[in-house]
């Protein structure tokens, strides 16, 4: 019982990593409340099932469902630089169109996928063995390596420095010469095509995509990602990086117990918020008791 727990939460971790990612570098990096993520995970899903369901290489799908949430990002971040729109209004008029988007390319709610040739049962093949969770596990791991190096390379560039600088200092970073609006826009990009690239890996991994199946990604991330900085305290890109999977896996394997323990699936949601309110709250909570004064919330 415990292999099966540690083996699903490590598949999980892995799998909705990538949404952690794309969190963070709305939210932390960028100080951009997206919400277009549950929408473009969605996207990731359907783009990726209708391709494998009439025949495309998955691959090819996964990589066109990358492209597709790179595409929702860019526009999210464009209502937002060009149309001067709220970013939390960008986000959730994205999120709200993308959900008819998504039953147009799916042509329905759902779609299967479960006679059909994903990515892992291409990666069982070329090995010449059985798909079985284990093989999950290392497929993902080197997505997960490969995308992991390539963040951590770019976000050290001049390009991904001036990025990270955009959250912190957006009018220091403008007297410095770099476009704070393109740098929205490609973190948007950027982190909307990973959560895209997450939904298209889960799809093929539960064998179908459901038009339902991202509410509550953007709890799920931000959950994570508190957990995560909570545990690890990490400086510097790659220790950042490497906590957003260890908060993914720490909170799925929370879940994972909850659900063995006979909680209700309805009731993960109320339990997840309550977790992220508990964290959030914990350090105003700690220096209300030392006494010190903390500014009013940002309500914008």
């Amino acid at each position: 019982m415990i292999q099966s727990i540690l083996l699903s939460s490590i598949s999980e971790g892995l799998l909705f990593g990538f949404v952690t990612i794309g969190v963070y570098i709305t939210f932390r990096v960028l100080a951009f409340p997206d919400l277009t993520v549950d929408g473009s995970f969605v996207t990731g899903g359907s783009v990726a099932a209708v391709m494998i369901a009439t025949g495309h290489n998955p691959f090819l799908a996964t990589v066109a469902a990358l492209i597709a949430g790179l595409i929702a990002g860019t526009i999210t971040a464009a209502l937002n630089t060009a149309f001067r729109i709220n970013a939390l209004l960008s986000g959730i008029l994205m999120m709200v169109g993308l959900y008819s988007v998504n039953l147009r390319v799916m042509h329905g709610a759902n779609i299967p996928l479960i006679r059909s040739i994903t990515i892992f049962e291409s990666v069982a093949h070329f090995c010449s063995i059985r798909r079985s969770s284990v093989l999950i596990i290392y497929t993902l791991v080197v997505l997960a390596a490969m995308f992991f190096l390539a963040l951590n390379w770019f976000l050290r560039t001049e390009v991904g420095l001036a990025l990270r600088a955009s959250g912190d200092n957006e009018q220091m970073v403008r007297g410095l010469g770099s476009d704070t609006n393109k740098n929205v826009v490609l973190g948007c990009a950027i982190s909307n095509g990973l959560v895209a690239l997450a939904g298209s890996l889960v799809a093929q991994s539960q064998g179908f995509c459901d038009v339902n199946m991202g509410i509550g990604m953007i709890v799920m991330g931000l959950a994570a990602v508190i957990i995560g900085e909570g545990v690890l305290h990490p400086r510097g890109i790659a220790k950042i990086l490497f906590a957003c999977f260890v908060g993914t896996f720490l909170y799925r394997l929370f879940i994972t117990i909850a659900l063995r323990l006979g909680l209700a699936p309805g009731d993960l949601k109320l339990i997840t918020a309550t977790l992220v309110v508990i964290v959030l709250a914990v350090p105003y909570v700690k220096k209300r008791l030392r006494g010190e004064w903390v500014p009013p919330a940002a309500r914008m």
